[in-house]
C-alpha cells in the first residue's frame, strides 16, 4: 500500500486537511505572531515575505496540511510529512506550528496523534527534527512520547543544529 501524504484527518477538536492556495489569509493570520517563532531556527517567519516562501514550499510539497479548529472553523496552524524512507520504514512529521491560543492544551497532542495514527499504517518510525535550542518544541515532543536520538544534526543548507526525536509503532 502506498503512503497517502495528504489525507484528511478528523479528530475530536481538529480537522487536518491538505493545504490549498486559498488558505493563505487564514494561515498567515495564524503565523503572523512573532512569539510563535522566537525559539525557532526561522525566527523571522512571522514576516509576510518570509512566510510566503514557507507557504509556497508547503503547497509544492504535496504533503502539507492546515489545521482547523472544528468548533470555530478557523485555521490555527500547519504541519506536514517529509522524507518518506521506505527502506528504513520511516517518515518525518515537521514544520508544525499552532497559534498561541492553542499552546499548552490538547491541540498539539491531537494533531500529532492523528498524523501518527495515519503514518503508522505505512511505516514503523516517525521522526521529528527540532531546533536544538527550541526548548518549547522539545518539551512538546517529550509530552507526546518522543524519544531523543543521539547527537545533533544539521539539515543540508541549514545553519542551525537540530535534534531528532522518534516515535516507533507499538
Amino acid at each position: 500500500m502506498e503512503f497517502d501524504l495528504q489525507p484528511t484527518l478528523t479528530g475530536e477538536r481538529l480537522l487536518v486537511r491538505p493545504i490549498a492556495s486559498d488558505d493563505w489569509p487564514g494561515l498567515f493570520a495564524a503565523a503572523a505572531d512573532p512569539k510563535l517563532w522566537e525559539l525557532h531556527p526561522a525566527s523571522d517567519r512571522y514576516k509576510e515575505d518570509v512566510f510566503r516562501e514557507f507557504f509556497d514550499v508547503a503547497l509544492q510539497s504535496g504533503s502539507a496540511f492546515v489545521v482547523i479548529d472544528r468548533e470555530t472553523g478557523a485555521i490555527i496552524g500547519s504541519s506536514r510529512y517529509n522524507d518518506l524512507d521506505a527502506e528504513r520504514s520511516e517518515i518525518e512529521i515537521g514544520w508544525t506550528f499552532l497559534s498561541r491560543d492553542y499552546w499548552g492544551g490538547t491541540a498539539n497532542a491531537e494533531l500529532k496523534a492523528l498524523m501518527l495514527e495515519h503514518a503508522f499504517r505505512f511505516v514503523d518510525t516517525v521522526v521529528f527534527w527540532v531546533g536544538e535550542t527550541n526548548w518549547r518544541s522539545r518539551r512538546a515532543m517529550e509530552k507526546i512520547g518522543g524519544a531523543l536520538r543521539d547527537g545533533t544534526v544539521r539539515r543540508p543548507g541549514a545553519t542551525d543544529n537540530h535534534v531528532i526525536y522518534e516515535i516507533r509503532r507499538t
